[in-house]
């Protein structure tokens, strides 16, 4: 994998509006419950621990997120921030983006959270921004129940781009859902966590990888 190639072959979707997706096979009816609107970015704020070892929270991802509104404050990716606008995103965990770090640059150990973010951050504001998009699919919520049910399903991200849905029932285990990107060399994520934030307009899935839009050698 190379940093260079990487910040040259993503490019930054064009988006006046949030793209609005349906997904056939989740069944994504209105619910009968009013449903809240406290936003994914309410949730990430309220980790105040800043970067530390703990591999399965989201310090990396805030602060991208941060990073991108700070340079760019009318992003797409400020729909994080509102909660009346139904989405769902997976979360790269801490150590998805340290796995991806540690790639790019083709380190020998596993960086730190601080210089995970330092080695993402040093691809470009404009790729930062690309990844994020990549991993938001407005204008749906996918439970954990419909996710179940939704094999082979395309989920288009606000990107343009597509992630695939692989239901898996691996043997005398409970079903996994994995998601296909656009890279076919390398690992792809399985959602490890579901519905954070729950009973809200915005639901997220944590995710162990990080999804990469473009096909990496």
């Amino acid at each position: 994998m190379n940093v260079a190639r990487i910040a040259t072959r993503l490019t930054v979707a064009t988006m006046a509006t949030v793209m609005v997706t349906t997904v056939a096979t989740t069944g994504a009816q209105a619910s009968t419950k009013p449903l809240a609107k406290k936003s994914l970015a309410q949730v990430l704020l309220k980790d105040k621990s800043g970067f530390d070892h703990n591999a399965r929270d989201f310090d990396i991802l805030k602060s991208a997120v941060l990073a991108v509104l700070e340079a760019k404050p009318n992003s797409p990716v400020k729909v994080l921030t509102q909660g009346q606008t139904r989405l769902t995103a997976f979360l790269p965990t801490d150590g998805a983006f340290q796995q991806l770090a540690k790639e790019a640059t083709k380190a020998r150990k596993t960086p730190s959270e601080k210089k995970a973010f330092t080695a993402i951050a040093g691809l470009g504001i404009n790729t930062v921004e690309s990844v994020l998009l990549y991993h938001v699919v407005p204008g749906v919520r996918v439970t954990k129940s419909r996710a179940l049910k939704a094999d082979n399903a395309k989920l288009k991200t606000a990107l343009g781009k597509t992630v695939k849905v692989d239901v898996r029932h691996p043997r005398n285990k409970a079903a996994q859902v994995w998601l296909k990107d656009a890279d076919t060399n390398d690992r792809n994520p399985r959602v490890v966590v579901f519905n954070i934030n729950a009973g809200n307009r915005q639901i997220a899935h944590a995710i162990d990888r990080v999804l990469r839009p473009v096909n990496l050698p």
